[in-house]
């Protein structure tokens, strides 16, 4: 039995002892649950605030780029950025992705507004769209195109329902295009959480960014003339593993898995000048910076994924597996490259080889019926797997993904 429950029963056998009055008694216990929640409420809240409190001090200890000369750290519950008021958004912003997110269930809030600690006013709703009333007294949204995308993402906050709220602060947004925030991006942002989620007890790091210079457009509509970034960066550190990651994505190059954005911090830090980790040892500081092995953070089903093959990567003439779907049901042969990664027999004896991404993530997928296996000297699904091989045929689409369906080995060649 539950300890609230023996509670209750031992406070209702007594008092029944005494009572002749069902009415009240029942007042009573519903009153005791009224003050047990209450008192759960207040701990349960109590626990936030020092989860909060520990997570900051981590932050402002480890987590911070170096501030230079006239710039101001603003803090809010569980991140801290710093304001550029010429472009009307955070120059970054860091907070710590929390193990807590395992658990935690708080949902989106929407609750968008201004920033009072930014002194001189941070963006707002009319630099991302107007709202207007119609005749009948409905209201009509006039966007600028562009969504209101978080920095530090909202979901990485799941745990607590303050410092989720105050992700929503306008000064946490940047103007992205809906095809970047809602996919590629956003797939960035799940790979990090992943990672926390599939390494119990473990915290990261993060810095998230626009990469800003004079020469960006602006929004002429919205209120504030807020520019528009070309570039984001996101900055991941495991502190305990010692290993550190970086992503740079341009807003309109958006085509590609997460692999083929990956770039170190070292490289971040050139292009904004930015000493990201001023407080790493110059040991550290090499380890973590100076390499960019996604394969250090890939867990669960996508611990193989690779990056899509270059052009340099592959012989003249073929494609990768993200170009392969402008392939869809054309009429020739064309030879698509890439990674072996996963493969699986079935118990029908089909072999279904997957390049660059494994089941059920895949890109590409070629499949060898079992009645074509005979035509092969070697078993495809133990011979092929991590070779980089180019498969030639019609691209077919099954369910949205790129597949093949190679007759012999002579369709299958295995670069060197």
């Amino acid at each position: 039995m539950k300890p609230l429950l023996v509670i209750l029963f031992i406070f209702y056998f007594s008092v029944s002892l005494f009572s002749q009055n069902p009415e009240k008694d029942l007042q009573l216990l519903n009153s005791e649950i009224e003050n047990l929640n209450n008192r759960r409420d207040s701990l349960l809240l109590a626990i936030e605030v020092l989860k909060l409190n520990e997570l900051k001090t981590r932050l402002l200890e480890n987590g911070l780029p170096e501030l230079k000369e006239g710039e101001e750290l603003i803090c809010h519950s569980a991140y801290c950025m710093v304001y550029d008021e010429n472009h009307e958004m955070a120059k970054w912003t860091a907070h710590i992705i929390s193990h807590d997110i395992a658990t935690g269930g708080i949902n989106r809030t929407n609750d968008f507004r201004t920033d009072s600690l930014i002194k001189t006013g941070s963006s707002e709703e009319e630099d991302y769209f107007l709202t207007l009333e119609n005749d009948d007294g409905s209201v009509k949204y006039d966007g600028f195109g562009y969504d209101r995308g978080h920095l530090a993402p909202s979901a990485d906050f799941r745990w607590s329902a303050t410092a989720l709220s105050e992700s929503y602060f306008y000064s946490n947004m940047t103007p992205q295009l809906p095809e970047f925030n809602r996919e590629l991006w956003a797939d960035i942002e799940s790979f990090m959480r992943e990672y926390v989620y599939n390494n119990p007890g473990k915290d990261l790091y993060i810095v998230t960014a626009p990469v800003l210079n004079d020469n960006l457009p602006k929004i002429e509509r919205s209120k504030n003339k807020i520019s528009i970034p070309e570039y984001h960066y996101k900055i991941a550190v495991d502190m305990d593993a010692k290993i550190g990651i970086a992503f740079l994505v341009s807003r309109k190059n958006l085509g590609y898995p997460i692999e083929y954005y990956v770039v170190s911090i070292d490289s971040i830090e050139k292009i904004t000048g930015i000493n990201y980790y001023p407080q790493l040892s110059a040991e550290d500081e090499m380890l973590i910076e100076s390499k960019s092995d996604i394969s250090l953070w890939r867990t669960g089903t996508k611990k193989n994924d690779v990056a899509p093959l270059a052009k340099s990567q592959m012989p003249k003439g073929c494609y990768n597996t993200v170009e392969a779907k402008q392939f869809f049901e054309y009429p020739k042969d064309v030879t698509i490259c890439g990674t072996v990664v996963s493969t699986h027999k079935s118990k029908k004896g089909h072999i279904f080889i997957n390049l660059d991404k494994s089941f059920p993530h895949q890109i590409f997928t070629a499949t060898i019926w079992k009645s074509n296996v005979i035509n092969y000297s070697y078993n495809p699904e133990e011979f092929l797997i991590n070779k980089k091989v180019c498969i030639k045929g019609k691209v077919k689409d099954y369910q949205g993904v790129p597949s093949m369906y190679p007759e012999n080995e002579k369709e299958i060649k295995v670069l060197e």
